[in-house]
This record gives C-alpha cells, structure tokens and sequence, in this order.
C-alpha cells in the first residue's frame, strides 16, 4: 500500500469507539479513579475583597476582634499582597484564615 491509496482510501474507514467500561463510573478521573474532594485545610476560610481605608489590621479587628491577629492573614495572602504588609491595593481578594 502506497501512500496515495493510504490518502485516498480514507472514506472507507469508520472512527474507533471508545471501549466501552461498565465497571468506570461518572465520577472519576482519566485513570478511572474515584475523584476525592479536596479536603477544606486551615488556609482556606473566608474571602475578603480590600476596600479604600483598609488595612490588615483593620480587617483583623473586624473579623477577629483583635488587630493584632493582621499577621495570620498576611501569612495566608503573601503571594498576594507581596513582601511588604503595609502595601494592600483595594480590590485584592484576600483568603481570611480561620481564627
């Protein structure tokens, strides 16, 4: 077989079927297992949208009623805000960890 029969003869070929698995159910993964759901951790907790006037400790005293707790939701949102605490921009979303 030449390569102008392999072009030409493509009409007669059907498409393959997937394998047909009873044993895979809906919810699973490529490999066929389970998918898990993620687990909450301690870094997931509430979500807090900065607004004008905001700083962390500002936030800090309104959700945990200590200003001093700012620290926790820096440790949680460094990829965020970056190297410096004090340079939060109004709008950032921050993830407020549980108290």
């Amino acid at each position: 077989m030449g390569l102008f029969d392999f072009l030409t003869n493509k009409g007669d070929e059907k498409p393959v079927q997937p394998a047909a698995n009873p044993n895979q159910k809906a919810n699973t993964d490529f490999f066929g297992n389970a998918n898990q759901p993620a687990a909450p951790t301690a870094a997931q907790g509430t979500q807090y949208t900065v607004v004008s006037g905001d700083s962390l400790s500002k936030i800090a005293k309104k959700h945990y009623g200590d200003a001093a707790k700012w620290h926790q939701i820096y440790d949680a949102n460094k990829s965020t805000i970056g190297s410096n605490p004090d340079h939060i921009e109004v709008g950032q979303v921050l993830t407020l960890p549980q108290a």
